[in-house]
């Protein structure tokens, strides 16, 4: 059984890689590479998988999840400028899939030990663009 639970939080970034320089950014990224940044309202949605406990019916403590998710996503990247606050985007694009990577690699041993293990991470850039990932 899946069950999902959602978070959202804010954060400015620029698609940029410090390892090219400024005519080779802007090739790739357009005008995503404004070294100012713009912003997004992400919308994240957090999959699990696990059988429901015999006594309370739950996958997981949804309580416990939410507490990960404060800790894990929303304390180091709500209201942050991602290439300059939150590592490793300092050195990698924040772009809406290495973010998704990110998240999950920040999750997955969250719940490596059970009862719910991670099974996906939907990341919403906007209303219209999302990005699926299920770890490797």
């Amino acid at each position: 059984m899946w069950i999902t639970r959602r978070v959202e939080f804010s954060a400015s970034h620029t698609c940029y890689n410090p390892a090219l320089n400024e005519a080779e950014n802007d090739a790739l990224f357009g005008a995503e590479a404004n070294p100012h940044g713009h912003g997004h309202n992400y919308s994240l949605e957090v999959t699990l998988e696990g059988e429901p406990h015999p006594v309370t019916g739950m996958v997981v403590d949804l309580k416990e999840v939410k507490s990960i998710l404060e800790e894990a996503v929303l304390v180091p990247m709500d209201h942050r400028h991602l290439n300059l606050e939150v590592p490793p985007f300092d050195t990698v694009a924040p772009t809406a899939e290495n973010l998704a990577v990110e998240l999950w690699r920040r999750l997955a041993p969250r719940f490596a030990t059970g009862p719910a293990r991670l099974r996906n991470v939907r990341l919403y850039e906007t209303e219209d663009l999302f990005v699926d990932y299920e770890g490797r």
